[in-house]
């Protein structure tokens, strides 16, 4: 059986790293770039850490900024009404995943009108057509999504978050400048970093896990477990700049290997009650994945042995899962992330139509152990 691997074209690294924008867009021959951003970057100066390299340039471009952080139907189609009217040729994305997510949706119907509903673009690929080109300069430590096939919108008529997942997304160029992130609100830190270990668990526990997914899910988590305290509440530039790469190669793997349940619920929490997506996760990830150690309890120790803990290896597996839920747990409180199901908004009332949505959500599959709808509501409930 083949496994397929796709990765994006060109990526920079390292802080300050954004000024290659400029040769990249010249060098390909782009005359006109629709800028991707949402209004809290614009009014606080990092978008526009960006565009001075385009003024100095002397690139033309345009900034679209009506983006939710919980990107819907409506602003993808604002996106694409602002990028055709101004007749850009190319996207560039600076923010986290709701920014780059957004000029994806963007971007593909750009080169596929007949998907400009939006809504068809839900699930595997039925698109003919690579996108338009595309470069993203992620904000925040946390989505990966400059690396990924994957982009999320909210359908807000259905309240249902689409994983759209379509290999024609992909951005050409990721340019990874740590320096973009060193402003992050410590929430939006502890959050995203927390984000970007979810997809480095759940990808090395997923069952299309395979040994070159597997290489980067290991060396992010270690990253994630060694330099996340200290980027949240230190802002150690290295550790942010570690931070950035692990989030980064995290995404090379699960984009590949997919996820589990954790973002099947955290999905339905972000699309019901807009809950920041790695708030969502990191509620939800101990509580998941006590549940699925169950199945990966051996998963679970290979991960102990790399983060600290080599005498997992001598444990049994219910103190392997004990210890592993424990270890996440106290990273979450390091970092300030404390809330439960609760905090979102969620009701007790609401629990078995956020279980029926997340039964549909295309991340289920992947979770290594089987589910079932009274097992989403039994989750639910005890993560409130």
């Amino acid at each position: 059986m083949a496994e397929r691997f796709i990765l994006n074209e060109t990526s920079y690294f390292g802080k300050g790293c954004r000024q290659v924008l400029a040769d990249e867009v010249k060098g390909r021959g782009y005359k006109k770039i629709l800028v991707v951003t949402d209004k809290t970057l614009l009014e606080c100066g990092v978008t526009k850490k960006v565009t001075d390299v385009l003024d100095k340039a002397k690139i033309p471009y345009k900034v679209f900024s009506d983006v939710k952080p919980n990107p819907t139907v409506k602003n993808v189609q604002a996106g694409v009404k602002m990028c055709t009217t101004y007749g850009a040729d190319a996207i560039v994305a600076v923010g986290g995943g709701s920014a780059i997510d957004t000029a994806k949706g963007i971007a593909i119907i750009m080169t596929n009108p007949d998907n400009a509903d939006v809504v068809s673009l839900s699930g595997l690929s039925n698109t003919k057509n690579k996108c338009m080109p595309l470069i993203a300069l992620p904000t925040t430590h946390g989505t990966a999504a400059e690396v990924t096939i994957n982009y999320v919108i909210t359908d807000e008529k259905k309240q249902v978050k689409m994983v759209c997942v379509d290999p024609h997304d992909i951005p050409v160029v990721a340019i990874v400048d740590s320096e973009l992130m060193e402003s992050l609100p410590k929430p939006t830190a502890a959050a995203t970093g927390l984000d970007a270990l979810t997809h480095a668990v759940e990808g090395y526990i997923t069952k299309g896990h395979n040994l070159m997914a597997d290489m980067y899910h290991m060396r992010a988590i270690e990253l994630i477990f060694e330099n996340l305290e200290k980027a949240v509440n230190e802002k150690n530039p290295d550790a942010i700049k570690k931070m950035a790469l692990a989030q980064y190669i995290a995404g090379m793997g699960f984009s590949n290997v997919g996820l589990g349940i954790v973002h099947s619920m955290a999905h339905q929490l972000g699309a019901v009650y807009d809950t920041p997506h790695g708030v969502a996760n990191a509620i939800l990830l101990p509580t998941v994945m006590r549940f699925n150690g169950v199945v990966c309890a051996d998963r679970f120790r290979e991960i102990l042995c790399h983060i600290g803990r080599p005498d997992a290896l001598h444990l049994n597996d219910q103190d392997v899962i004990n210890t592993f839920v424990w270890k996440i747990t106290e990273l979450s409180k390091a970092v300030g992330v404390t809330q439960t199901v609760k905090d979102t908004g969620c009701k007790e009332e609401d629990i078995e139509m956020l279980a029926e949505k997340a039964m549909a959500d295309p991340c289920m599959p992947g979770n290594p152990r089987e589910v079932t709808k009274e097992d989403f509501i039994r989750l639910f409930k005890e993560a409130m």
